[in-house]
């Protein structure tokens, strides 16, 4: 069973319990799901599910990072909950040391020596890791790792 095929039946099936809020919020993924698909002009893979989740995700974490500062807790807690709900469509996001691995090899591949080489080292990292780490965890090793490259030569 594909992705968006599970998510649909978990909103029905949360229909049926009687949880408006979790089916509410499938809802909701399914329509992004779908808009994303009419824009390609074709259904997408997991891989493609999983990167509209991610950009759910981060839409919804800014949202309460905001929510928090004005404090607005019944906003915060909706929020959340929206965030837990789309968070176990998700798989688990690799640990810097993971990243790290990556990134340094990507380096050693490319011969990047600086931070001019930013550009293609990110490209390459986030193509390997295809959405299983955070990009701006990606962003700060290849920065850390590039400016200690540039000092070294």
């Amino acid at each position: 069973m594909s992705l968006t095929q599970n998510i649909r039946k978990d909103m029905f099936d949360a229909s049926k319990v009687g949880n408006s809020s979790h089916a509410d919020i499938l809802k909701l993924v399914l329509a992004d799901i779908i808009n994303e698909e009419k824009s390609l002009g074709k259904k997408l893979s997991d891989q493609e599910v999983i990167k509209v989740l991610r950009k759910q995700e981060k839409k919804i974490k800014d949202s309460i990072s905001q929510f928090t500062k004005m404090d607005r807790q019944d906003l915060v807690s909706r929020e959340t909950e929206q965030l837990h709900v789309i968070e176990a469509y998700l798989p688990a996001l690799m640990s810097e040391e993971e990243v790290l691995k990556v990134v340094q090899k990507v380096i050693q591949d490319t011969n990047a020596t600086s931070l001019e080489s930013m550009g293609v080292v990110m490209g390459s990292v986030m193509k390997e890791l295809n959405g299983r780490a955070d990009g701006g965890t990606v962003k700060n090793i290849v920065q850390k790792l590039l400016s200690n490259t540039q000092i070294c030569n």
